[in-house]
């Protein structure tokens, strides 16, 4: 089996475009397995117990539209969601589901704004040994 960690945002451009090239794997249907991973960020931890249980990657569209299209495909899919920081989660769920690759959406930014904003592509693909692909998507 042919593990892939796609981590998606909430762009449903990307995150379908993430889906589109898993789907298009050689025999993807019977040999790849693909965890979609939504990071939450920021600090949710003082938010009241009851409206936590509605934290859930399940419940963002770029989620449910990307698993869609992969189990349209026939791809093994499970969604896990995790909050805090966006690299170093990639990085450990990545580890811990023992990836075969790392499928990230990228989008146009400029130099100066790597350079002021950080860029989690680029940090994953500096901190894994693992391979990463790199899909477009979006119109940004």
């Amino acid at each position: 089996m042919y593990r892939v960690l796609v981590p998606v945002d909430d762009d449903v451009e990307r995150a379908l475009a993430q889906a589109d090239y898993v789907a298009g794997l050689p025999d993807a249907a019977e040999s790849v397995e693909a965890v979609l991973l939504f990071v939450f960020t920021g600090d949710t931890s003082d938010l009241p117990e009851d409206v936590q249980q509605f934290k859930s990657a399940t419940r963002v569209q770029s989620v449910r539209r990307a698993r869609e299209r992969l189990e349209e495909a026939g791809v093994s899919v499970q969604v896990r969601d995790d909050s805090g920081d966006t690299t170093e989660d990639i990085l450990e769920d990545a580890e811990e589901f023992d990836a075969d690759a790392i499928v990230l959406g990228g989008r146009k930014r400029s130099p100066a704004g790597k350079a002021i904003f950080g860029s989690v592509t680029q940090s994953v693909i500096l901190n894994t040994d693992r391979p990463v692909v790199v899909t477009g998507g979006g119109g940004d």
